[in-house]
C-alpha cells in the first residue's frame, strides 16, 4: 500500500511538473495578423450596463476599457484590421423553447436587447450599443462588425469567414467577456485553423461567490492560446512592425 501511495504521489509531482513547464509557442505580429473584439458593448463595459454588478470589478482591476481602446487606437494608427463581434438580441431570440442557465439570466435582464435586425431604433446608448469612447474607432475604415453572435461563440455569426475572406490567418483576441464569449471565439478559431492570441487585461469576467469566471479564463487561454499577452506586451510586439 505504501508503494502504491508513493507511485501516486509522484504520478501526480510529474504531472504538475509538467504543467509547469507548458511550452508557450509564442505570436508574432505580421501582416497577417487581425485584432479581434468581442462585446465591446455598455451592457459589459459601462457602469450602467445590467452586469456591471458582477463584472464591475474584474473590469476595473484589469482596466479593461482603457486597454480595449489602447487596442482600438494603435489599430487606427498603423491600420491594422479590426473584427468587432457583437452579441444582440431581438423579438425572435426571446421565444427561445430552451435556454442554458445564462441565456436564461441575459434573457430576463434583457442584455443586449434590439428592437429588430433591420432597425435602430432605441438602440443609441442602450446596452447593446458601443461604449461611448470606442465609436470613433469602430466608425473606422479599418474596422469590420460582423453579424452578431447569438451565444458565445461565432458559429452563429460570419467572423471567420470574414477573417479567411479578407486574408488573415493571426488573430489578437480580446474583449468581453473573458470565460464566455472571449473563450468561446479562441476555442472555435482554434478549431479553424487560426493562430489566435489573447489579451488578458483586454478582458474581464463576472465574479461571483464561489465563482471567479476571469481566473477559469486565465487557465484556458494559457493552455489554448499561443501566446497570452499583456496589453503592454502586445502594444510593444505590434510597434516592431
Amino acid at each position: 500500500m505504501k508503494h502504491l501511495a508513493l507511485t501516486t504521489v509522484l504520478a501526480v509531482f510529474s504531472v504538475t511538473n509538467l504543467f509547469a513547464q507548458l511550452p508557450d509557442p509564442g505570436f508574432t505580429f505580421d501582416e497577417n495578423t487581425a485584432i479581434v473584439i468581442t462585446d465591446p458593448q455598455n451592457d459589459f463595459l459601462s457602469p450602467s450596463g445590467v452586469t456591471w454588478g458582477v463584472v464591475g470589478k474584474s473590469v476595473t482591476e484589469n482596466h479593461t476599457v482603457d486597454n480595449i481602446e489602447a487596442l482600438f487606437k494603435i489599430a487606427k494608427e498603423k491600420n491594422i484590421t479590426v473584427f468587432v463581434s457583437p452579441h444582440y438580441y431581438y423579438e425572435h431570440d426571446h421565444t427561445w423553447k430552451f435556454e442554458g442557465a445564462l441565456e436564461a439570466l441575459m434573457h430576463k435582464i434583457t442584455m443586449f436587447d434590439r428592437n429588430g435586425a433591420l432597425t435602430l431604433e432605441g438602440f443609441e446608448n442602450s446596452g447593446a450599443d458601443w461604449l461611448d469612447k470606442y465609436k470613433q474607432y469602430i466608425d473606422g475604415e479599418n474596422v469590420i462588425v460582423t453579424s452578431p453572435h447569438k451565444l458565445y461563440g461565432p458559429e452563429s455569426n460570419d467572423l471567420a469567414l470574414q477573417l479567411r475572406k479578407h486574408g488573415f490567418s493571426k488573430v489578437i483576441l480580446a474583449g468581453m467577456s473573458a470565460n464566455l464569449c472571449t473563450e468561446s471565439h479562441m476555442r472555435e478559431l482554434v478549431e479553424n485553423g487560426f493562430e489566435v492570441s489573447v489579451v488578458k487585461d483586454a478582458t474581464a469576467a463576472a465574479v461571483l461567490p464561489g465563482i471567479d469566471g476571469y481566473e477559469a479564463a486565465l487557465v484556458n487561454f494559457r493552455m489554448i492560446a499561443s501566446h497570452v499577452f499583456t496589453t503592454e506586451e502586445v502594444l510593444k510586439e505590434i510597434r516592431k512592425h
